[in-house]
């Protein structure tokens, strides 16, 4: 029997010829009174037609404070799992159930419940990337736009355990001077950068300087110019005064900083040994496709759900990761 697009998580269904899907995504957004929040990571098309783009942190801000009635989140499982827990009153939409995270997957619930009860001293920070199961043990969330403030938050002496990434737990314990648990946990963008690709490129472009993102490998952030979250790489390359950059995270960054400053000029950093490819993209977040949301709004489908409890204890986290960024801010 043929598998449904219901069975596959994700609207299968081919896209009318001849119609102006921007225009028809758009029409069905103010039609629904649906909102579309694209991460940096999407494709072009995908940041074109959203009504907000941006990094982790901020898409969760954006969905806190929506008046839509409908959330459609084109990103990965956790970014939708996220904007539920924060509006459970609304209807969450992912245009691929199976957009998950290499890093999330990581870190399963039940290993950090274990984790947790074997040592109960250790206060749990987790990372954005992870489920919202995960989320739900947490004693804080944190993205890298916020987490060397969240991680100061407690006090030196506090035992904590940093979850899932190791790259970016490793980079926090160096400028906050901690001495965090890490959990093995790793990206597997970030992780197939190598030293070589941006030695090789740093040859051809000597005046170019090198941004990275803090989930790369140690040895590869000793050789940024700037080290920060996908939002502070872009705000950085809008303010500086070179007009060459290496970029050493998802390629998808490279359509806002082309859009925004075009008089710059953005060198995607390959990954090791190039896999035929000149860019470093994140499997899943290509899953999102402009057909797909197409469909996704007009079917209503597929929608995320959580259980109320999970829901409560994940909010938790969350909420405090919110306020402490809304006091950094102000």
């Amino acid at each position: 029997m043929k598998e449904s697009w219901k069975d596959r998580g994700f609207v299968d269904e081919p896209v009318p010829a001849g119609i102006d899907i921007k225009n028809e995504i758009r029409r069905m957004c103010e039609e629904k009174n649906a909102v579309i929040l694209a991460h940096y990571y999407t494709s072009g098309d995908i940041q074109d037609v959203a009504d907000f783009v941006g990094d982790s942190l901020a898409l969760a801000q954006q969905a806190a404070k929506t008046t839509a009635d409908i959330i459609v989140m084109c990103g990965v499982h956790f970014m939708a799992e996220t904007n539920k827990v924060l509006c459970p009153d609304k209807m969450v939409l992912l245009p691929d159930l199976n957009a998950g995270c290499s890093l999330a997957d990581t870190c399963k619930a039940e290993d950090l419940a274990r984790y947790k009860r074997e040592h109960p001293e250790y206060k749990v920070v987790a990372y954005v990337n992870t489920s919202a199961a995960v989320k739900a043990l947490t004693d804080v969330v944190v993205t890298s736009s916020n987490a060397r403030q969240v991680v100061e938050s407690f006090p030196k002496d506090e035992k904590i355990l940093f979850a899932p990434d190791k790259n970016l737990g490793g980079y926090l314990n160096a400028i906050t001077g901690r001495n965090m648990l890490l959990w093995n946990g790793g990206c597997h963008v970030h992780e197939r950068f190598s030293i070589e690709k941006i030695v090789e490129l740093k040859a051809q472009y000597p005046s170019a300087k090198v941004l990275a993102h803090p989930e790369c490998k140690s040895g590869v952030l000793a050789l940024a110019d700037y080290i920060g979250s996908t939002a502070a790489i872009l705000k950085f390359a809008q303010t500086d005064e070179c007009d060459t950059y290496l970029v050493v995270t998802e390629s998808g960054i490279l359509h806002e900083m082309q859009k925004s400053i075009p008089g710059k000029k953005f060198i995607p950093v390959p990954p090791v040994a190039s896999a035929g490819c000149a860019c470093n993209e994140c499997d899943y977040m290509r899953m999102n496709t402009m057909e797909k949301l197409y469909n996704c709004i007009k079917y209503e489908w597929p929608q995320v759900e959580l259980d109320a409890t999970m829901r409560e204890d994940a909010l938790r986290p969350i909420e405090r990761m919110l306020e402490i960024s809304a006091k950094i801010k102000s």
